[in-house]
């Protein structure tokens, strides 16, 4: 048998054995990375931020960040429950701080650690734009967004190489690939651009989960346009470089809005 047949043989046989499901939409997606190694990576990551960026403590906004945050916690684990999933929030130490930073911006890594910028609390305005933002963002996380995207790149960068191989022979590629592959590019918390599917599927989720949590998803839509409005400066605000806000989302947002509803109707 060829060589190129049998690479390709190995191929198929990694995407059918390393697959899990994105939960609402049920999407197979390629998942190479064990949880716990993501966990890991995030929570160094995430405490070399901390340290470098001041923590806002026992202001207002404080608490309305803790507050959403705490409340689609309990959404995103309702829903996991309700699924039989729960063993994939396990390990999850959630943690929901306030950075002072006039940067428009804000992210989640694996394991629940959740940062908003002050710099968008004006566009968000009050608790419910802010649960948009960060049901947004948790989605990603628990959508295994970032594991998908460095699982790809395992493949096409490093050849399928296992993970534990390319950690010990390319400890700086592999690294360099954990950050690009969650979106964390020079410095932790410059975001890069998640792809479309992502994208939509983080607004799917983002607005059930927010929903779940007693807030209006219909928010999202006057959230998205006023970040829209942002456009027209000179230079976009660094949220915008990751979460385009044109009127294609603003319009597939609103389709999703009859499901998310009902989620909301439920939670009341």
């Amino acid at each position: 048998m060829k060589k190129t047949n049998i690479l390709l043989m190995v191929f198929i046989g990694i995407l059918l054995i390393a697959c899990s499901t994105v939960p609402i939409t049920g999407r197979q997606q390629l998942s190479l990375m064990p949880n716990q190694t993501m966990l890991s990576m995030s929570l160094s990551q995430y405490d070399q931020f901390l340290k470098e960026n001041q923590v806002i403590e026992n202001e207002p906004e404080t608490r309305m960040v803790k507050r959403a945050g705490e409340r689609i916690q309990k959404a995103v684990e309702q829903y996991f429950a309700q699924n039989n999933m729960s063993e994939e929030l396990s390990n999850y130490a959630w943690e929901f701080n306030l950075v002072k930073n006039d940067a428009i911006n804000a992210w989640c890594m694996p394991g629940g650690k959740v940062v908003v910028y002050t710099g968008i609390l004006p566009i968000t305005k009050d608790e419910t734009g802010l649960a948009v933002v960060m049901g947004h963002e948790i989605a990603h996380a628990v959508a295994k967004h970032g594991n998908e995207r460095m699982s790809q790149g395992l493949l096409t960068q490093m050849g399928g190489m296992a993970l534990s191989t390319a950690l010990e022979t390319q400890p700086q590629a592999t690294q360099q690939l954990w950050m690009a592959a969650y979106g964390l590019g020079a410095q932790v918390g410059l975001m890069l651009p998640y792809s479309r599917l992502h994208e939509n599927e983080a607004d799917h989720l983002g607005l059930i989960f927010m929903a779940m949590a007693g807030y209006d998803p219909h928010a999202a839509v006057d959230f998205w346009r006023r970040m829209a409005a942002q456009k027209e400066g000179a230079a976009p605000p660094e949220f915008l470089s990751t979460h385009p806000a044109d009127k294609k989302r603003i319009r597939n947002i609103q389709s999703l809005m009859p499901d998310a509803m009902i989620y909301y109707n439920k939670s009341g």
